[in-house]
């Protein structure tokens, strides 16, 4: 359980409440997803998202046996497409996901950022952690029109077992200053 409660302290540090929705993309088995469900609540909903078949069946397993009934179970359609509406997300998690081993190209990072922009609510974060991301991708998500808002110094939680110090990026939608857009 001191992971769990370590992810929690982590999410509700990034913002992170009652009745949000929530996408977290690259979910895993559930490191942020389990913890993620809880804060929200039965208001809320959490859409968990990952390539990984046996990761998601896992993080299921988890939500069932904990009774979570508010996280619901996405399927990647290697499209870069998110099937979510316009505008219905109040936070997006990319936990050391957004890089170049899960997008070599900068055209699906380009991609996978606009599909981000268009599910995000106009007052909506974008938590990145940026775990093997190279400096010009933080560039990238700027140039997507996404601003930082902050950044968090935190002990993070990586490959479901391991705590390490890492730096969280909060990103919101638009230019920081209107004369940029």
């Amino acid at each position: 359980m001191k992971l769990e409660s370590r992810a929690l302290q982590v999410l509700e540090r990034i913002g992170i409440r009652r009745g949000q929705t929530v996408l977290n993309f690259g979910c895993g088995s559930g490191t942020y997803s389990i913890p993620a469900a809880k804060i929200v609540g039965e208001q809320g909903r959490v859409y968990a998202l990952d390539k990984d078949k046996e990761a998601s069946d896992e993080l299921m397993q988890k939500a069932e046996s904990t009774g979570l009934r508010n996280i619901e179970r996405m399927e990647t359609s290697r499209k870069l497409e998110i099937e979510l509406t316009d505008e219905s997300v109040d936070v997006v998690l990319l936990f050391d996901v957004f890089h170049s081993y899960y997008f070599s190209q900068a055209s699906d990072r380009r991609r996978l950022l606009g599909e981000i922009y268009r599910i995000m609510k106009p007052s909506a974060l974008m938590s990145v952690w940026p775990k093997h991301m190279k400096s010009e991708t933080e560039d990238e998500i700027k140039n997507a029109n996404f601003h930082l808002g902050e950044e968090l110094s935190e002990m993070l939680i990586h490959e479901d077992r391991d705590l390490e110090k890492g730096k969280i990026l909060n990103f919101r939608k638009g230019s920081r200053n209107k004369e940029e857009q």
